[in-house]
């Protein structure tokens, strides 16, 4: 199971929600590193303001504890097995946890790496039937291949036994 394996899944994610966005073609709205302006609001317990949206840093605290709370432990990513962990929550950051504990649980019978293949399968197929696919798609396609190519290599990786 991966259960060191937070660190690794935040920082790919990262790389792909780190900058402040507001694109009108985005329905999250206001973002920087992947957290929303409605996420970081419930977070706080008040409306957040745009200059606190702008000014998250993805190396706070902060940000690693929403990440942790409202995506990681969501979808049990201590419990799932290396690349496994890093698609479900790439999917629960970027469409939601609840799309992400369906998708999974109609992949539990199968092995990591063909669990893997299933859900870059099942998300490239949802975002291409996107009406903002044309705004998005190039990117989402980029971050996508990069994703699925390092769950490979983490479902693949031989597991070490713990030395004595």
């Amino acid at each position: 199971m991966a259960v060191d394996n937070f660190a690794n899944c935040l920082a790919f994610t990262l790389k792909y929600e780190g900058a402040f966005v507001d694109n009108p073609h985005d329905p999250g709205g206001p973002t920087c590193c992947g957290i929303t302006q409605a996420t970081l609001s419930h977070e706080l317990g008040r409306k957040a303001s745009l200059a606190e949206v702008r000014a998250l840093q993805p190396q706070s605290g902060l940000v690693k504890n929403i990440y942790i709370k409202k995506y990681w432990n969501l979808i049990d990513g201590d419990r799932l097995a290396e690349g496994v962990d890093l698609m479900a929550f790439d999917i629960a950051v970027n469409m939601g946890p609840g799309r992400a504990l369906r998708w999974l649980a109609q992949t539990v019978s199968l092995n990591p790496s063909a669990r893997v293949r299933r859900l870059h399968a099942v998300r490239l197929g949802f975002w291409k039937r996107l009406k903002i696919w044309a705004h998005f798609g190039r990117g989402w396609t980029a971050r996508e291949v990069a994703c699925e190519r390092l769950a490979l290599t983490m479902a693949t990786a031989p597991v070490l036994a713990p030395a004595l």
